[in-house]
């Protein structure tokens, strides 16, 4: 419910007066965008976080809620829900800010970056199990690394599937990675 009423009250980001205050911000009067300006001097911590609960269609939200409930509920049954909350918040803070770095993209929106980090988190933790540990099939990770891979060449936008923030797919990946490989060789999160 937490990101099903952020869509729909931003009209699936069409609304552009909440659009300027959900979204990572951009100075528009300059060539570089500011990190800089938005986190430090105006302490608009917020918008790390926020993109993650917009969605910019019915479908894009139904699929995002869909994994998470997949991958989400798996990891709360056997890593408790305050570890699955971390991993979701980090992994999001950290696949937004890594768009907006690498492209440049601040109308970033959407659950994938979480999810990517969850499926990392997954992955790490039971990458050399004798037993699966959250149950997943192999082809389920196969198949969205493989989508992560054919996202970066642009094909998907070609068949209709829109902009999509790949380098937030995959930097939510990575932070699920180092997450999973804290959480198996580090300290328990």
């Amino acid at each position: 419910m937490l990101v099903v009423f952020p869509a729909f009250l931003t009209s699936f980001g069409l609304n552009a007066s909440w659009r300027d205050v959900l979204f990572l911000k951009a100075d528009l009067g300059s060539p570089n965008l500011s990190l800089e300006n938005t986190y430090l001097i105006n302490h608009e911590w917020w918008r790390l976080i926020t993109p993650v609960f917009l969605h910019f269609s019915i479908t894009h939200l139904a699929f995002n809620c869909l994994w998470v409930f997949i991958l989400g509920s798996r990891i709360e049954a056997l890593d408790g829900k305050a570890t699955f909350l971390l991993i979701f918040l980090i992994s999001g803070i950290a696949s937004n800010a890594g768009e907006f770095i690498w492209t440049g993209h601040y109308l970033v929106g959407g659950l994938s970056g979480s999810i990517y980090g969850l499926l990392g988190y997954c992955f790490i933790l039971e990458l050399d199990q004798k037993m699966p540990r959250y149950n997943l099939p192999i082809a389920l990770y196969l198949f969205m690394f493989i989508w992560l891979l054919i996202g970066f060449t642009g094909i998907l936008s070609f068949f209709g599937f829109g902009n999509i923030a790949n380098t937030a797919h995959l930097v939510g990946m990575m932070s699920g990675f180092i997450l999973g490989l804290i959480a198996k060789y580090g300290f328990k999160i």
